[in-house]
């Protein structure tokens, strides 16, 4: 997934595109109305879908279908006919940061939960381990192999401790 979508009727908005490509070192599509947006929205997946607000505002039940559409694209609704190209690149680029934050901070969430679980899981078996390993009359071999359990849970509880939290801060989530 990768690239812009502009839906746009408006006048240069080629140029836009090809001005923005340049700027963010990626691919930037142009659909010229709703139609041709949904296609290439069906088509593939975008980082963001820039939608005129032009036609956004002339058929509302359209304007739905288009954002029902974006899939993973994050939707940015700009008055082409208002703005210049400084500000549609500026609201370009906040879109993207914001998108890379979310896509960091959904990332460090995840790593946390499944940290925890993994925690969660280890001292449930560490514990059983060491209860059954405790039980009066357990085979000599039976205690032997709950001796290891114990120590492999316990040496996997460990290096998940010393595992530091992932630097994500680096990666690319657009």
């Amino acid at each position: 997934m990768q690239g812009i979508l502009m839906i746009t009727a408006i006048a240069g908005a080629e140029n836009c595109a090809a001005m923005l490509s340049k700027q963010f070192q990626m691919p930037v599509e142009v659909a010229s109305s709703r139609r041709e947006g949904l296609a290439a929205l069906r088509r593939q997946d975008f980082l963001l879908a820039i939608l005129d607000e032009s036609l956004i505002e002339d058929d509302h039940h359209g304007a739905e279908a288009l954002l029902r559409h974006t899939g993973p694209a994050t939707p940015l609704e700009i008055n082409f006919a208002l703005s210049g190209y400084g500000r549609v690149e500026r609201s370009v680029r906040a879109a993207l940061e914001r998108r890379q934050r979310e896509g960091e901070i959904a990332a460090r969430t995840a790593v946390a939960a499944i940290r925890s679980d993994i925690r969660e899981g280890l001292a449930g078996l560490l514990l059983h381990a060491e209860l059954a390993h405790a039980e009066p009359g357990i085979s000599p071999s039976l205690a032997a192999k709950l001796k290891t359990v114990v120590a492999l849970a316990g040496s996997l509880r460990q290096s998940i401790a010393d595992i530091p939290p992932a630097d994500i801060s680096k990666r690319s989530f657009a």
